[in-house]
């Protein structure tokens, strides 16, 4: 039992020096190791080792016939061991990890409801997360990328980005949060953006929009004005880096520039449906070319 009993000194933390190394030399010692740290995350009553032992003893002695000695199973305890752990483990996560998770492709967009029947349209490249069990005391929810949102009238609805957040108690709008930029759009209702130390309300038809940092001046927008929602891309006054970003979410390409400034301010907009038409779209009034390789494109300038 020498084995047995430096397994539950370890378990209860008791053990020397000397008999760890010791343990740590047997050919079971890993899978020990994962079985203990999978208890650690399920709350288990707290276990007398010592009656334990004592009362393993006393089966063991019951259990003895015509004395014959019945040895402990070391193989079966980790099979059955194991067993348990991945039971309640599998348990642990249906009962307890309450986070819903939306997430689309490029090229993808997902529609779907939330618990409140608040409808949420997911475009391309982007991911929503917010919590099951807190839902119905508190609408939160995590926005990475871009989503248009109609709100059923209720408590306080509050979309958080890495950026801003946007709270509501029921209307229409859209948030649009990409690397250095973030937007959003009041289509009904009345929004209001946290951003830093502003507090902005946005009414039908407004919108309030940061670049680099920076916050934009233009605060309206044509709410008739076709948009992703219809498969159509629509910008005003917007660096070109952020234009073909879009490229990129909308059609899962790659996108290459050589000696373009992408700074440079672009109004108008392109169809989802074509690649080729809406590289046109933006090349020509910025008087640039493109090349297709593949599921790369290379952008550049008429004298390249």
């Amino acid at each position: 039992m020498e084995n047995e009993n430096d397994i539950l000194k370890w378990l209860n933390r008791d053990i020397s020096d000397e008999e760890l190394t010791r343990l740590k030399e047997t050919k079971d010692f890993t899978t020990l190791e994962k079985i203990a740290h999978y208890s650690t995350q399920i709350e288990t009553p707290k276990v007398d080792v010592e009656k334990a032992l004592a009362d393993l003893k006393l089966k063991t002695k019951n259990t003895t016939k015509k004395g014959k000695v019945v040895s402990f199973n070391f193989k079966k305890f980790y099979k059955y061991a194991a067993a348990i752990v991945v039971l309640l483990t599998t348990s642990y996560f249906l009962l307890f990890n309450n986070e819903a998770n939306f997430k689309t492709q490029f090229a993808q967009t997902k529609s779907f409801n939330l618990p409140d029947n608040s409808e949420v349209i997911l475009n391309a490249n982007s991911e929503i997360t917010y919590s099951k069990k807190d839902w119905k005391n508190s609408r939160n929810l995590t926005l990475k990328g871009e989503a248009f949102f109609k709100v059923e009238k209720g408590k306080k609805f509050t979309v958080n980005t890495q950026i801003g957040a946007v709270t509501v108690l029921g209307t229409q709008f859209n948030v649009k949060e990409r690397t250095n930029y973030f937007e959003v759009k009041t289509y009904e209702g009345l929004v209001s953006v946290a951003y830093k130390d502003t507090l902005v309300k946005l009414p039908k038809g407004t919108i309030f929009k940061v670049v680099n940092g920076v916050i934009d001046t233009n605060n309206t927008f044509d709410i008739s004005e076709k948009s992703w929602l219809q498969k159509e891309s629509n910008f005003k006054s917007t660096a070109l880096r952020f234009v073909l970003q879009e490229i990129e979410n909308q059609f899962d390409y790659t996108i290459e520039t050589k000696n373009i400034d992408l700074d440079i301010l672009y109004s108008g907009g392109f169809t989802h449906s074509d690649i080729n038409v809406a590289l046109k779209s933006i090349t020509i009034p910025l008087q640039l070319s493109y090349k297709i390789d593949g599921k790369k494109i290379t952008i550049y300038t008429y004298d390249h």
